[in-house]
């Protein structure tokens, strides 16, 4: 809308967000890679549709695409190459090694790019360190739709209806896919502490991920005493009426860089208690609590001084909401990105 030609070239098909782009009238481009060995073939799909469109800019997104836009930038008539970094302080024993391999790689090719773009201040620090080239990182914090992420007291009502909450009860939830990163279990072992010194307390789990890792998290739940006091939602669409459900959104991540599901619940109203990690301590400023990572008794700390909080600040709902308008809109973020491009 700022007079740039976009087109969108996705891996795969069935992407949550393929309608919604269509609708705009953005452009589409789905490449089918068919699974995790299928590099050759997919590489010359990827050539093929970006040999069409002649960009000017390629703009790639995480490690992967990224290191694919290096590889094909010379065969596709040279453009000018945008990187994108979207992740802080991982730690990469947590993950096989093909995934170390990959975090490897992207170092090495990291000169290639014009420009990096890390989404947080944390982010760009990790790049650097990690040997990207610190001349060329930029950075561009996510911009959040507050008119889409607002608050929903119809959606709540009927999403706590759904999860059997009583009107009475606080919910203490953590938005987060399963993956090691997020530690699930310090969020589990903090609500083990509250469920035993608190009656009023529920708590909910939003967020897919394997049926290995879930199995895992669910035990870990019922051996710390949980079961009947938490819910294991899975995957959500409704998220607007999902954490405005909430009365507290929890982060328990080790590593992170700007994470959405804080900045999204604040402009939903919903203060937040998170850990000291990425770029999340900016994020909820003096209207969050922000504890160390890996302990579950801070955590469990955390939430009580907030839920003490909400009783005594009736505007904390308000202002969470209204540092995200202030500090984090949808439009800073598209003018600084648009910067970023027409400078590469």
């Amino acid at each position: 809308s700022r007079g740039l030609d976009v087109h969108v070239v996705l891996f795969y098909r069935g992407g949550v967000f393929d309608t919604e782009l269509a609708a705009d009238g953005i452009p589409v481009h789905f490449l089918n890679k068919q699974e995790r060995w299928d590099v050759l073939g997919f590489l010359l799909r990827l050539v093929r549709v970006l040999s069409g469109l002649k960009p000017s800019v390629l703009y790639s997104f995480l490690d992967l695409p990224n290191i694919f836009a290096g590889l094909v930038r010379h065969a596709i008539g040279s453009p000018k190459l945008v990187w994108s970094v979207r992740s802080a302080g991982m730690e990469m024993r947590h993950y096989d090694w093909m995934m170390r391999a990959i975090a490897w790689f992207e170092a090495v090719l990291s000169r290639t790019a014009d420009i990096v773009i890390a989404n947080s201040r944390a982010g760009a620090t990790c790049a650097g360190k990690r040997g990207f080239p610190r001349n060329r990182l930029l950075v561009v914090e996510n911009g959040i739709d507050t008119d889409r992420f607002k608050p929903d007291p119809e959606g709540s009502g009927l999403v706590r209806k759904e999860w059997n909450i009583p009107p009475v009860a606080r919910l203490i939830g953590l938005v987060a896919r399963l993956d090691p990163m997020k530690d699930h279990p310090t969020f589990l072992r903090a609500c083990a502490l509250l469920a035993g010194k608190l009656d009023h307390v529920m708590f909910v789990c939003v967020g897919g991920g394997t049926a290995h890792h879930r199995a895992e998290m669910t035990a870990l739940a019922n051996g710390l005493g949980l079961c009947g006091r938490i819910i294991w939602a899975g995957m959500r669409q409704d998220m607007t009426a999902v954490y405005s459900a909430l009365d507290i959104a929890c982060s328990s991540s080790f590593g992170e860089g700007f994470p959405n599901v804080v900045a999204e619940a604040m402009a939903c109203g919903v203060p937040c208690v998170v850990t000291q990690v990425g770029d999340s301590s900016r994020i909820v400023g003096n209207f969050g609590e922000v504890v160390p990572s890996r302990d579950p008794g801070a955590l469990a700390n955390g939430v009580e001084r907030m839920l003490a909080r909400l009783e005594s600040e009736p505007d904390l709902a308000l202002l969470s909401r209204q540092r995200v308008i202030d500090n984090f809109s949808l439009d800073t973020m598209v003018a600084r990105t648009e910067k970023c491009l027409r400078g590469a």
